[in-house]
């Protein structure tokens, strides 16, 4: 028995809505508990959309390593995506997107779909009315360029002299965020040799035959970059190109510099499957050790099921052990679970183990700034995120708690080293960005190319309160940066009381990372700050007693606060609530309260059977406006924070 349970069986508490709340919250806790791999950490699938299988097929054809079996497998996952309309979404639920369901029919077609199929017809029908494959994204249409199915020459220009910018000097690479920097540094390799390596299939069916767009003004950025890029256009039919070779050389060397130890590059899907084309265009063959661990670790992002129909293989875009076990730690220990507990010592010493001691990209920006953070993935040693870190460090000190005099130190050794780096890593405003400090220069996002995404990585709300969070509960509420990223929070909290959530869906994710945030630091609960975000959590509570979100909230600002109840977004709101509640019986406070009680009953209303959640829908975010992620773990480990922590407040209550 728990001790909230034992606390209440003392008291003579009756079965009744906080009897269920225990109950799902040790349902789940359980079931997390089993999910821990044997050396300590967890990890989810990370869902997005069928892009990643339509370019696994293309890479694999481009390479001359896809086979039948490959092309079977993807090919039913594809397939089972496919909605009624005949078009694929980049998320569940979403709207058609053009770029995927091209993407996703060329795949169909090259696996040995017939054209005239209804699945393909129906695709077929809503791409051509909807502006065919010429309004695809630029990088749809560099994939049909690498088989003759789009001309390069309709491409905007990526030269390869781009590495030789320094950092000084805008459109460098390091303009770029991180994940970005990494697909374009070998995309310029590609777009230099415009490789053309013919299929057996065509994509006539799917032209409009509209042409390309209007050159827009010279006074506007869009305008100037375009007429810059006919400039390159001349430039790249050139024989001889200056700097050419040593530009390719560079980038090269750049590219084979970061791979990872599982053979990636960042742990993510696009730099990784570019890279691997860059270097074979520039010579690297299918058996040498770069491109054979590079093939072989993809194999390591492939999750391959049984369906009716046979098998099905699909590619996660990325893996995010790091993230799911420390936050499966701060999920556990608030559901009662003790520092020394089995299960959180392995999860400490296997996230000890993953902290990176070596400069990467983000020093270009701190050069002398000590290693000390961790990363998302398995291995990305890198590329450090300030986002882990902070959650490493609040689980560190979780497990901590209970540690012996020699165990504690190795802890404390790990999360100074984290808070120092993190330290180091503000921007000039007050805020943090994932990756880099003071990744901000807009000039980047007008570049051609750059049509698809977020392409830079300026501070946002999610990450910035993740990192107050974490100082204060260190001790380091008052010291200068935490302050500064105070005021940061406060300066940019939305007009309607909301924040807005870079990495989650959306302002309920960001609401629901400044709010306890702040509580922490030291911002009073009756700071009309937090009475403005409580007032709206409130307000945008479903009748089921849950929260949701749409992920068109990006783009489309009705949907802001709105959309089907999800495990994890109603445990984004009650933490927020849950810190935001004030002492006294007053209304305010208790509507706070109220709206805290039917979220918890929500969640204990709606758990399987197993101690998990249903979640279809995505909640987490990539690229906002365009890239979406189901993280697995989100249903399970979120809930179980909201739930713990409810527990514990609603018994200090009772006493």
């Amino acid at each position: 028995m728990t001790a909230i349970a034992e606390r209440q069986q003392a008291q003579g508490a009756q079965p009744g809505p906080l009897a269920a709340v225990r109950k799902a919250t040790e349902g789940a806790r359980d079931h997390l508990l089993a999910l821990q791999d044997t050396t300590g950490w967890w990890k989810g699938e990370l869902a997005t959309n069928v892009t990643m299988d339509a370019e696994d097929l293309l890479l694999r054809e481009f390479l001359g390593i896809r086979t039948v079996a490959d092309s079977d497998a993807a090919a039913r996952w594809i397939r089972s995506q496919q909605r009624e309309d005949g078009t694929w979404a980049t998320f569940h639920g979403g709207p058609p997107e053009l770029s995927t369901t091209v993407e996703a029919y060329v795949a169909l077609k090259l696996a040995g779909d017939a054209p005239d199929a209804p699945h393909m017809k129906v695709a077929r029908d809503w791409i051509q009315a909807n502006g065919g494959v010429e309004a695809t994204r630029v990088f749809t249409r560099i994939w049909l360029a690498l088989f003759g199915l789009w001309d390069w020459e309709r491409l905007p220009v990526m030269p390869p002299e781009l590495v030789f910018l320094p950092p000084q000097v805008p459109l460098n690479i390091y303009d770029w965020g991180c994940w970005a920097r990494q697909t374009v540094v070998p995309l310029t390799v590609v777009a230099h040799f415009k490789p053309v390596r013919p299929i057996p299939i065509g994509i006539d069916e799917l032209r409009t035959g509209a042409p390309d767009p209007a050159t827009a003004p010279l006074a506007s950025w869009a305008g100037l970059f375009q007429r810059a890029d006919r400039a390159l256009h001349v430039y790249d039919k050139l024989h001889r190109k200056p700097g050419r070779k040593a530009a390719l050389r560079r980038a090269v060397e750049w590219i084979v510099a970061r791979q990872e130890a599982d053979g990636g590059w960042g742990g993510i899907q696009p730099p990784w499957v570019y890279s691997i084309m860059a270097l074979h265009l520039m010579g690297y063959q299918l058996d040498h050790p770069v491109i054979r661990t590079a093939i072989e670790g993809l194999e390591g992002f492939m999750v391959r099921e049984e369906s009716p129909d046979g098998p099905v293989r699909r590619l996660e875009a990325c893996q995010s052990p790091v993230w799911d076990t420390a936050l499966a730690v701060v999920a556990l220990t608030d559901a009662g679970v003790p520092g020394d507990h089995p299960a959180i010592v392995r999860a400490a010493d296997w996230l000890l183990d993953e902290e990176i001691t070596v400069p990467g990209d983000w020093s270009v920006r701190r050069p002398g700034l000590k290693p000390g953070g961790w990363a998302f993935e398995f291995a990305n040693d890198g590329y450090p995120d300030t986002d882990d870190t902070a959650e490493v460090v609040i689980a560190l000190r979780r497990a901590a708690r209970d540690a012996d005099e020699d165990r504690y130190q190795r802890l404390s050794g790990a999360i100074d080293r984290g808070t120092v780096w993190m330290a180091g890593m503000q921007s000039k405003d007050g805020g943090w960005g994932a990756f880099d400090a003071d990744n901000t220069r807009e000039l980047i996002t007008k570049l051609p190319f750059c049509d698809f995404g977020a392409v830079i990585d300026p501070p946002s709300a999610d990450v910035t309160a993740h990192i107050v969070e974490a100082f204060a509960l260190e001790g380091k509420a008052h010291c200068p940066e935490s302050l500064r990223g105070i005021r940061w929070l406060l300066d940019h909290q939305e007009k309607d009381g909301s924040w807005y959530g870079r990495w989650g869906a959306n302002h309920v994710y960001g609401t629901g990372a400044a709010v306890p945030a702040l509580v922490e630091a030291g911002v009073a609960r009756d700071h009309p700050a937090i009475r403005r975000a409580a007032a709206w959590l409130i307000e945008h509570q479903n009748p089921d007693g849950g929260w949701g979100e749409d992920l068109r909230s990006y783009k489309d600002k009705s949907w802001i606060g709105r959309g089907e109840s999800t495990a994890s977004q109603t445990a984004w709101a009650m933490l927020a609530l849950l810190a935001a509640q004030e002492e006294g019986a007053h209304p305010r406070a208790e509507a706070v309260r109220a709206a805290a009680d039917r979220g918890a009953a929500y969640l204990a209303a709606t758990q399987r059977a197993d101690g998990t959640w249903d979640e279809e829908l995505f909640t987490g975010t990539g690229f906002p406006g365009d890239f979406y992620i189901n993280y697995h773990l989100y249903r399970l480990v979120f809930p179980l924070t909201a739930l713990g922590r409810y527990l514990a407040d609603r018994l200090v209550e009772a006493t």
